[in-house]
């Protein structure tokens, strides 16, 4: 297969092979016209691993696009930067900032890990409060507008230990692909509603249709309204490809499937998409 793009999963929530190793995170890594981009970086050094075994060589990487600050998406950062010394990170300045999930009396600090944090201070950053090109043909959205009335963004998110100050998550970001069947679009976990993402997207390059869209759609506790819904918008972007993973949620993968059958894949870490 003569193909310019291919993304393949480092880290997710499930292994499609027994060798690979498998945690609650995200990493994928995107070969385009021969840049190497790694978005995510999971919650540990699991996709170092991951990558030696598929044969990948995270030391070519050019770039690494940060979804959002929490540590499932941020943990494995320090150990890439070792390995990676011309990579240039993008992210928004929020992703540093400290986070908690407050779920009654419990209390969990789940922001980047220090030790990311104090890697990210020794190289280049791009900050991505607005869109930024990261080369011809493939873009961060940086901060995503919310505009519809039916996604919820907020949960148990909060950036103070007392749990008074809501998480925003203005740091949600996604990552798009231009290609000529339409733009491939790469979540972290859509904080900012996957709809909302798509939309803002298809008003950045002036494309109504969406080729593919892959990665975390935070769709894990949405009610069935809020899913149809989501699935009424993926019918009107003709999506062709949808690989949902990470929080997108059981239930919500279930309906994806029946409704857009082999259009939706159910992938996990090791599995490859070519376009």
């Amino acid at each position: 297969m003569n193909s310019e793009i291919c993304i393949t999963i480092l880290i997710d929530n499930a292994a499609t092979r027994y060798e690979l190793g498998s945690e609650h995170g995200l990493s994928l890594w995107i070969e385009y016209k021969g840049k190497q981009i790694l978005f995510d970086t999971g919650q540990s050094n699991l996709l170092i691993q991951n990558a030696e075994k598929l044969g990948i060589d995270l030391s070519r990487t050019d770039a690494i696009v940060l979804s959002h600050g929490h540590y499932d998406h941020t943990g494995g950062l320090q150990s890439v930067l070792e390995l990676a010394p011309r990579a240039v990170i993008y992210s928004h300045p929020v992703a540093i900032e400290s986070r908690y999930s407050c779920k009654g009396f419990n209390v969990q600090p789940i922001g980047m890990p220090d030790t990311a944090k104090q890697a990210i201070k020794n190289r280049e950053v791009v900050w991505t409060e607005k869109p930024v090109q990261i080369c011809n043909g493939v873009g961060v959205t940086g901060q995503i507008p919310r505009k519809n009335d039916f996604e919820d963004v907020g949960g148990a998110f909060f950036t103070d230990k007392k749990c008074r100050k809501a998480d925003d998550f203005l740091d949600d970001q996604a990552l798009f692909i231009e290609s000529p069947d339409g733009v491939i679009v790469v979540c972290g976990c859509a904080h900012s509603g996957v709809v909302n993402t798509l939309d803002y997207i298809s008003e950045l390059t002036n494309q109504n249709r969406i080729n593919a869209i892959i990665g975390g759609m935070h769709l894990v506790n949405a009610d069935t309204y809020r899913i149809e819904k989501t699935i009424s918008v993926f019918k009107k972007y003709d999506v062709q490809k949808i690989a949902p993973l990470h929080c997108t949620g059981r239930e919500a993968m279930e309906k994806l499937k029946s409704t857009f059958a082999e259009r939706c894949l159910l992938l996990g870490v090791g599995d490859k998409i070519c376009f």
